[in-house]
């Protein structure tokens, strides 16, 4: 039976499978429902990167919410942050803050540090670089390739944020525009990006966490608070160790077919095609869920055969 799915979207699909890659953070992607959202109060913990007081911050159900609370713990415009790290206030892009966030994680919200203008000479068609996003606006470069185009321009770094390209202000673009934009310049020609690099202080070990106090202490939960741009945020269980790996290979197949990586788009595949019986009923779930990106039939199979693998070992 030939499975159901959009023809007339692949274009979209071809747009952002290029070299030059684009990674969501999970803050933009949508996923299928969970428990409702948590009834008793949440209260978690951040600092500034590069060196404050901790500050305490509850009461957001969205990505957005949550960087207004954070700027409103430290007097400063939800402008000001570039992007969170989680439990290490470096520049790891490995702990990103993305559509998930732990009951016992620590923040640490990396804010607007030194604007500089660099110009790169295109001689590749591939850059060698990733980038993503923050959910709100601001995209930046997540992954710098070694020998690549990008990697030959010492003033670039990971972490910075890219304002704009050739003297067109790309706030607001999601990674995959960012990505899609670079990817049209030609090649043999020379073009400039304004980039923002995080404030940056002396090299610091992990602060530690608040002091001890009752107050809307979260004990020792395991839970995840799952973020959106959308609609509410929802507490979640931490997924069994198969579930897990199940999103992991489901990533890798993200990133073999469409040259991006999004946990939180795996993990609603996963959801999506778990209580399916079959390829075609999982590919109309895609359609409900993701219509916007048309995926090619070979994907839907080759993420089936991660979810049946999955089930037929117990979730």
């Amino acid at each position: 039976m030939p499975l159901r799915l959009r023809r007339k979207k692949k274009a979209k699909f071809q747009e952002i499978a290029g070299r030059v890659e684009g990674e969501p953070t999970s803050a933009g992607g949508g996923s299928v429902s969970a428990s409702p959202a948590p009834a008793h109060k949440l209260v978690f913990h951040a600092q500034l990167a590069h060196g404050s007081a901790t500050g305490r911050v509850e009461g957001f159900s969205s990505i957005q919410e949550l960087y207004a609370k954070i700027a409103g713990a430290f007097e400063i415009s939800p402008s000001e942050i570039l992007y969170c790290t989680l439990n290490t206030p470096r520049v790891d892009m490995e702990r990103l803050l993305g559509g998930q966030l732990g009951l016992q994680d620590f923040m640490f919200a990396h804010v607007k540090g030194i604007k500089k203008e660099v110009n790169v000479y295109k001689s590749e068609d591939s850059l060698g670089l990733t980038i993503t996003d923050n959910g709100v606006g601001y995209a930046f470069i997540k992954r710098i390739k070694d020998g690549g185009v990008i990697d030959s321009v010492k003033t670039i770094c990971v972490g910075d944020h890219i304002e704009s390209i050739n003297g067109e202000n790309i706030v607001g673009w999601r990674h995959y525009d960012v990505a899609k934009k670079l990817k049209e310049l030609k090649k043999e020609e020379l073009f400039t990006m304004t980039l923002i690099e995080p404030k940056k202080a002396f090299e610091i070990e992990p602060r530690s966490r608040a002091g001890k106090s009752s107050e809307g202490k979260i004990g020792c939960g395991r839970g995840t608070l799952r973020l959106r741009s959308k609609g509410p945020a929802t507490l979640e269980e931490v997924p069994s160790e198969t579930k897990a790996k199940a999103i992991e290979k489901i990533d890798d197949v993200l990133e073999l077919y469409m040259g991006i990586r999004d946990i939180d788009l795996a993990t609603t595949m996963f959801e999506a095609g778990k209580d399916k019986v079959n390829p075609d009923e999982f590919a109309v779930a895609l359609d409900e869920t993701l219509g916007d990106f048309a995926f090619p039939d070979e994907f839907v199979f080759d993420v089936w055969g991660v979810i049946g693998d999955a089930k037929r070992r117990g979730l």
